[in-house]
């Protein structure tokens, strides 16, 4: 880092909260922090965003540079391939210089005049100006009305609104504290939406209809089992909606006529822990989606009139493969389109429902990204998907199910001279302490491969999400500073099927360290960079996973970026209280359990913090997060500045007073937040390697 002088960096004052637990004396000196309405911890806080902006006055050059370059690659007047709806064809569009995107339609025909539903931007500054996210946005059946949720603070509680789209006002029941999600009735006047408990649980589902007062909405459902949470689904045939509940490992669905919206909820079976499922719908019959007797997924059918009350009773569609999973199913009328997992990449398979025959989309390239995308419509044979790679920008298709032929409907500008041939992407592996041979997705420009030079290594691991090897025009301003980029695909994701996620949860956790430690050897031994270039990322449960390797092997890594991290694990899983503790006890343990808490102590990056030499670290958090609390990465940050020896590595702590989990929610000042965290590491990094 520059060696300019900055002021010294704020103290956090230790005020130990002693408690004994499993026979262990738990000494936590930053609990005060976890005060989100103390004038003493707003001012503590405002002094750590005092200290990091100064500490990063010497690269304020170098972050409008790489904030230009972010700008300049950004297509600022851009548009969405409208997608079909009936008569109607949707799509959103941005403006230069404006933060948020604008939705609109045309009638009948997609070069017709345009008719705009929904301006963020207008809705951001009736707002004030502040946090903007846009939750749900749902057009009645008939296309008159439109649902839309906006959140207001990071806070993840939503207003519902409704819009009457033939003259533009809005109706007068709005919906605050939702959960965001909401389904139409088939009858265009009926609407399900969902609100959060204390703890920020979706919890339960209500009925509105158009005119009544939200003060006398029928609750429709209940969950009361802490581990779940409930969401509401319609399917593409628009003839079911439903109540999904889902923990970390088992699910249960309710459903109902989409038609009928005043009749109860029908239970699809009684859960049963590990089970889980999806439920969908084509003709006469029910389709579920489940891992009940296959730990990859299978898909299976049964009639809508009489499906059976368990898995057993229903027909087999697409078998389980020990070596594929099953991520998903899009239901048309005349086809239905398979998503799956191989060898850690997507893929795509069409079947022919009248005529049982299947066939493939092909993909180029050794490292990608392949998802449907828009597909609103049941009665159609076309099925739009999006293709990018490291080195690709999305790739619109629609493509022909029937005759097999795709056309492409936009590619993603890039701005800036990009030349996808200057650069290059590929799968790697490294080999774990057991023997496990864990998947890299690596993309560099062309000539930078065979010689040490800075490497950003990026992970997750957790909750089964795949990290997909997508393009992301923001990483080429460290490309072409020399960097290599890498995602370490490590244990606890999805990327290799069930057994990938389950070999790195619960008792299984510290696989996620050491593969993610073993992908960093890697690439030092591949002479690709070596431990003063090698800079680590990652956020949320990433940010544990950061937290736990530079506790493990400070040694290995140079500088490290933790977005939002999870590092506070035993004080977290420990209060109840906190919004997702329960549902996590499926993914982490609950450390009421003596050798459950003696394990995540064992990780925990808080309680693991010492006297060692650190990467230079930048933390960043969001006041209002629900997801992870502020007070984690504030507490981590005062813990490593009191143990950590008097050395040149410094601990800067960005927090977002106005934000939650996701960050800037304009698109603007995303960028700008970017190019904050880029230019910290290329002058940890770059700078640090040549000193």
């Amino acid at each position: 880092m520059s060696s300019i002088p900055i002021p010294q960096p704020p103290v956090a004052p230790r005020r130990p909260q002693p408690r004994t637990l499993h026979g262990t004396e738990l000494v936590d000196p930053y609990a005060w922090l976890a005060d989100r309405d103390s004038p003493e911890v707003l001012t503590h806080l405002r002094a750590e965003n005092a200290y990091t902006e100064a500490a990063m006055a010497p690269t304020e050059g170098l972050q409008g540079e790489i904030y230009e370059e972010l700008v300049a690659r950004l297509q600022e007047d851009d548009a969405s391939v409208p997608a079909r709806r009936g008569e109607n064809w949707y799509y959103r569009r941005t403006e230069k210089g404006r933060q948020y995107p604008i939705y609109c339609r045309r009638r009948k025909r997609e070069d017709a005049p345009e008719e705009v539903l929904l301006d963020l931007n207008q809705v951001g500054e009736e707002a004030g100006g502040g946090y903007l996210r846009l939750g749900t946005f749902r057009v009645s059946p008939d296309q008159n009305l439109l649902a839309y949720s906006l959140d207001l603070q990071g806070s993840e509680r939503y207003l519902l609104r409704i819009k009457d789209l033939r003259t533009g006002e809005h109706l007068g029941e709005e919906i605050p504290d939702t959960a965001g999600t909401c389904v139409w009735a088939e009858d265009g006047e009926t609407l399900f939406y969902a609100t959060r408990d204390a703890a920020q649980r979706p919890h339960r589902a209500w009925r509105h209809r158009l005119g009544q007062d939200p003060a006398e909405d029928q609750l429709v459902f209940e969950e009361s089992d802490e581990r779940f949470f409930l969401s509401l689904f319609k399917t593409r045939s628009r003839a079911v909606l439903g109540i999904h509940l889902a923990s970390h490992t088992t699910t249960e669905v309710h459903y109902l006529d989409a038609s009928r919206p005043e009749e109860p909820f029908h239970l699809l079976m009684p859960r049963r822990q590990g089970v889980e499922m999806a439920l969908d719908h084509h003709g006469e019959h029910l389709y579920l989606l489940t891992n009940a007797g296959a730990r990859n997924f299978r898909l299976l059918r049964a009639p809508l009139a009489s499906p059976p009350g368990e898995v057993d009773g229903w027909g087999e569609v697409l078998a389980h493969r020990e070596d594929v999973k099953l991520d998903g199913v899009d239901l048309f009328r005349d086809h239905l389109v398979e998503y799956h997992r191989s060898h850690g990449l997507p893929g795509l398979r069409i079947h022919c429902l009248a005529t049982g025959e299947v066939h493939g989309v092909a993909m180029d390239e050794p490292v990608y990204t392949v998802g449907g995308q828009d597909n609103l419509e049941f009665e159609t044979s076309v099925l739009r998907f999006v293709y990018s790679s490291p080195v690709t920008p999305p790739i619109t298709y629609d493509y022909d199910m029937g005759t097999r032929r795709r056309r492409q409907r936009k590619r993603v500008a890039v701005g800036g001279g990009y030349d996808p041939d200057r650069y290059a992407c590929e799968r790697r592996y490294a080999t774990a302490a057991d023997g496990t041979r864990v998947p890299l997705s690596v993309v560099y420009r062309r000539g930078r491969v065979g010689m040490p030079g800075p490497a950003l290594l990026y992970g997750y691991g957790a909750y089964g999400t795949s990290i997909e090897a997508r393009w992301n025009a923001n990483r080429l301003s460290l490309l072409d500073r020399g960097f290599l980029f890498a995602i370490a695909h490590v244990r606890g994701g999805g990327e290799m099927g069930r057994g990938w996620y389950e070999g790195g949860k619960l008792e299984h956790k510290t696989h996620t360290f050491g593969d993610f430690e073993a992908a960093a050897q890697a690439l030092i031994d591949a002479g690709d960079t070596t431990p003063r270039q090698l800079a680590i990322r990652g956020g949320s449960a990433g940010g544990l996973l950061i937290g736990a390797v530079i506790n493990r092997r400070p040694e290995l890594f140079h500088a490290a970026i933790a977005d939002v991290p999870f590092v506070d694990v035993v004080n977290t899983m420990l209060d109840p209280s906190i919004p997702l503790t329960v549902i996590e006890y499926e993914e982490w343990g609950n450390p009421a359990d003596p050798e459950v808490f003696r394990r995540l102590r064992s990780y925990s990056p808080y309680d693991n913090v010492g006297p060692r030499t650190y990467p230079h670290l930048l933390v960043t958090a969001g006041l209002h997060d629900p997801r992870v609390q502020y007070w984690e990465p504030a507490k981590w940050v005062a813990r490593l500045r009191h143990r950590k020896p008097e050395d040149d590595r410094r601990v800067l702590m960005k927090i977002d007073l106005a934000g939650g989990h996701s960050g800037a929610s304009g698109r603007y000042d995303a960028l700008r937040q970017e190019a904050f965290k880029l230019a910290f590491l290329v002058d940890a990094v770059a700078a640090d390697a040549t000193s």
